[in-house]
């Protein structure tokens, strides 16, 4: 029996003639070519103004925080379901992460709760986009613009994701990507990070080039680049922007394979939820989301454990997802959680995330439909 992987990263074709173009150019450090033609391609589908790319997602957020001005004593509201990453950019900087409960229907940020966890020295609410499908962002941007805080998106799972017609990360004053090898388009590792106003390109440029304006002079806008801020070194290789590059080019047929898959899911999975023995994914209207991922509810914790070893037996692999950021211990240390944990914890412990990537075979798709309807006698 063939094993079916969780992920496979993506690989459209034409990675290593574009990798083998970036090594004749003599310049594979960054910055180059490629980096500029995916840094353009993302600004021109996103609408934003700059948009740089990076070693990482967690390295853009990283630059968000730099650019936010976050420091020792401020505080950043964001949901505990989410990666380290999220709350690492902040921690470094000094700031204190404040935790906030999540909507069971969509495992985003409960948008209701953010306001009554604003102080005095709340600096940011990041957002984090879970599964490519938004979080309420007009209700996210208002309070934010009453209080005069950032919004830091964290759209890791979010391109060619929208909200209103508006591309996710395209929306607060900042938004991050991320290109790893588990997400729908990748460089292996990588990210960007978008700025909806320009006024933020010039200080993201010199930080993401070790604090130097290195990035005016290649464009022969000085006749010598000096050390001019504090910094570090966040751009990635020529190699990598240049195995991006194929994907994006190919951005809609990953886009349109993996939603086959999803949809087929929905499809397949629907009887169940109708039946009360699952719950699926919501979009609720005026999102579009990505098939970044598909997951399913289980009753409980220990049935999420019995269906994931079933699937295990059938050379199936599926798994769960976030520990609460707010239940380890560094959650412990660095932050706290605001309100009552009404969601956080218990749905984090339902949900399964099965098999789904770009190119996956319609007959390993529908093994895994028949191995979970099996597990639920159906």
């Amino acid at each position: 029996m063939r094993k079916i992987n969780f992920n496979v990263p993506p690989v459209v074709g034409e990675e290593l003639k574009y990798i083998e173009d970036a090594v004749s150019t003599g310049k594979i450090c960054g910055d180059g070519k490629y980096t500029k033609l995916c840094n353009s391609w993302l600004e021109q589908n996103t609408d934003v103004r700059a948009a740089l790319l990076t070693t990482s997602c967690t390295h853009a957020t990283e630059l968000a925080a730099i650019l936010c001005g976050i420091r020792e004593g401020d505080e950043v509201i964001m949901p505990s379901y989410t990666f380290v990453s999220t709350a690492d950019a902040f921690v470094l900087r000094g700031a204190t992460v404040v935790f906030v409960d999540i909507r069971p229907d969509t495992m985003n940020i409960d948008e209701n709760l953010i306001e009554a966890a604003i102080t005095d020295r709340t600096k940011a609410i990041v957002p984090v986009h879970y599964a490519g499908v938004a979080c309420e962002m007009d209700r996210i941007m208002e309070i934010a613009k009453r209080h005069r805080l950032y919004v830091i998106e964290d759209a890791a799972q979010g391109m060619m994701a929208s909200y209103q017609g508006k591309a996710l990360g395209a929306i607060g004053d900042m938004g991050c990507y991320s290109f790893h090898e588990t997400k729908n388009y990748s460089m292996g590792e990588g990210g960007a990070i978008l700025l909806r106003d320009g006024k933020y390109k010039e200080a993201a440029e010199i930080i993401r080039e070790k604090g130097t304006n290195r990035s005016k002079f290649f464009r022969g806008e000085i006749d010598k680049y000096t050390w001019v801020e504090a910094g570090s070194s966040y751009l990635p290789s020529e190699l990598n922007a240049a195995y991006l590059w194929a994907q994006l080019l190919h951005a809609d047929e990953i886009y349109n394979s993996r939603m086959r898959v999803w949809k087929r899911y929905e499809e397949a999975f629907l009887p169940l939820e109708e039946a009360g023995r699952i719950e699926l994914p919501k979009v609720p209207e005026g999102c579009v989301h990505n098939a970044h991922m598909f997951y399913i509810k289980t009753k409980d914790l220990k049935e999420r454990t019995a269906l994931i070893s079933y699937l295990k037996t059938k050379e199936i692999l599926a798994v769960f997802h976030y520990i609460p950021l707010h239940t380890a211990p560094a959650g412990r240390k660095y932050g706290r959680f605001f309100g009552e944990d009404i969601y956080t914890t218990k749905e984090s412990e339902r949900l399964v995330r099965l098999p789904l990537y770009y190119g996956m075979e319609e007959e390993d798709t529908e093994r895994v439909i028949r191995e979970v309807l099996a597990f639920y006698g159906a």
